[in-house]
């Protein structure tokens, strides 16, 4: 996992700003946490949906990138709609990405974001670009 996550981090360092830990990566899915902390809330100690969203970009965008077609040069979230379901107040968010949709000119992935106790607290439709 430290492995994992430090490749991430060196190749988008708003991965490491963000805090967001790596734990598996495979072009079927994505697996990652967030760890909640004071800097990351609004008031009532309640996980910004910004935070919850930069995780769920951040695994999208990796899902997308190990689903990349052949030559392609990269990937780049062009759209991004989540619903929110419930507030993090501790612990980790858990976020677990699959492809939808693979293809020459877009990928669209499935982000979803657990609590600790395994609720569903988000979840995202994310189409990437391929470049």
């Amino acid at each position: 996992m430290d492995d994992l996550t430090a490749q991430v981090s060196a190749a988008a360092p708003f991965t490491a700003f963000l805090g967001i830990e790596m734990v598996a990566a495979e072009p079927s899915e994505v697996r990652a946490r967030l760890a909640w902390s004071e800097e990351i809330c609004t008031a009532g100690g309640v996980m910004q949906g910004g935070a919850l969203m930069g995780l769920a970009d951040n695994v999208g965008g990796f899902c997308a990138f190990l689903n990349l077609p052949e030559g392609a040069g990269g990937t780049a979230t062009i759209e991004s709609k989540t619903n929110f379901f419930g507030p993090v107040r501790h612990g980790h968010v858990h976020a677990v990405s699959r492809p939808l949709h693979t293809g020459r000119r877009t990928i669209v992935v499935d982000p979803e974001l657990y609590d600790d106790a395994g609720k569903l607290v988000a979840r995202v439709t994310q189409t990437q670009a391929v470049l």
